[in-house]
């Protein structure tokens, strides 16, 4: 799979499906997504972000490089601890690529270990990659790997993860991720809903590679899950600002204790929301600083909900930048484990 990432960093356990693939606007796949076509048999349009978004992004990224790369440095040493030097990541595309990289990076800056780092594709409602499975299985004991991905939402991926492994015994359904304001897993640097400056941006902080696909026409029963390449967006990819500016912020030395998982988890909160907003299905709510961005890049956003408190942290204020581009509402929630809130419209109101 071509990618703008260096060979050195990651191995990417994807079949190349650059040209073969219409890419769609948000609406027209809103429409289709609801009617029932799975999300990984499309794919959204990618555009450059407009300029004052970027300066959103940037901003963004020099506040909060600091606490992201602490919070990295927290899980890689809780890893490193649980799986020992043989350890081998296993990033879920594509949101975890980004943080599977710095995970290895740290590890080499501070204890010159160069361990294996693969990422491959999970879908929900349609599993893991089970022929990248079989090919990890083939070099490395199931032992070894280690699942990373960016953040949580409401715990679907999770979920999934748990569910396809058990047909890989010896494989650990622990999920290890930077930030985890859901509270399902005791695998995180932080329970708190971080902003991750990667979240704020699509394939131009990943490599220039889509989300991943899965259709039967394209993808074979012998082949990795699929992905494009965003070639036209080159003079736009961050990737590597973005991974050398977290980099540049790790700590000499990790002082921070385990954080304490919060009695409530995150989903509690989802099914609050629900009743509130009379929406019956929990695929239109994305909790969380990460997922009301995405909601945002590439869904059709309904409301944004955030909590009082945060409005003026910078944390949203890329999420607020583009709330305000799209004329998307934005209203106060008395959110507890997240920030923010995307809520996507329903395709009978599209």
């Amino acid at each position: 799979m071509r990618s703008s990432y260096k060979t050195e960093d990651v191995t990417i356990l994807l079949k190349d499906i650059t040209g073969l693939v219409e890419p769609q606007p948000a609406e027209q796949r809103e429409k289709k997504i609801q009617a029932g076509v799975h999300y990984c048999e499309m794919l959204p349009l990618e555009y450059a972000p407009s300029a004052p978004y970027m300066q959103a992004y940037q901003a963004a990224l020099a506040e909060y490089a600091q606490p992201t790369a602490e919070a990295i440095a927290l899980l890689a040493e809780q890893i490193l601890q649980e799986k020992g030097p043989d350890v081998v990541l296993v990033s879920l595309a594509r949101a975890g690529i980004p943080a599977g990289i710095l995970i290895k990076r740290y590890l080499q800056r501070r204890y010159g270990l160069s361990v294996d780092h693969y990422a491959i594709s999970i879908i929900r409602g349609r599993g893991i990659d089970k022929n990248a499975m079989k090919y990890l299985l083939q070099q490395y004991g199931p032992e070894q790997l280690q699942f990373i991905d960016g953040w949580t939402g409401k715990g679907a991926i999770l979920r999934e993860l748990k569910q396809d492994l058990q047909a890989f015994p010896g494989v650990s359904d622990r999920l290890a991720v930077i930030a985890d304001p859901a509270a399902i897993t005791d695998l995180c640097g932080t329970y708190l809903d971080l902003l991750i400056p990667n979240s704020c941006l699509n394939s131009t902080v990943s490599g220039l590679i889509s989300r991943t696909f899965l259709r039967e026409d394209m993808i074979g029963p012998q082949d990795f899950h699929g992905a494009v390449y965003y070639e036209e967006l080159e003079q736009e990819d961050v990737s590597y600002a973005f991974i050398e500016a977290i980099e540049s912020c790790f700590p000499a030395q990790v002082t921070a204790q385990k954080p304490e998982k919060p009695a409530q988890t995150g989903f509690s909160q989802v099914q609050e929301i629900a009743a509130a907003y009379g929406i019956s299905d929990m695929n239109l709510i994305k909790p969380g600083i990460g997922e009301t961005t995405r909601v945002l890049l590439r869904r059709v956003p309904w409301k944004v909900l955030i909590r009082k408190d945060a409005q003026k942290s910078a944390m949203i204020q890329h999420i607020l930048r583009l709330a305000e581009e799209k004329h998307v509402p934005v209203e106060y929630y008395p959110l507890r484990n997240y920030k923010t809130c995307g809520l996507i419209r329903s395709c009978s109101d599209v």
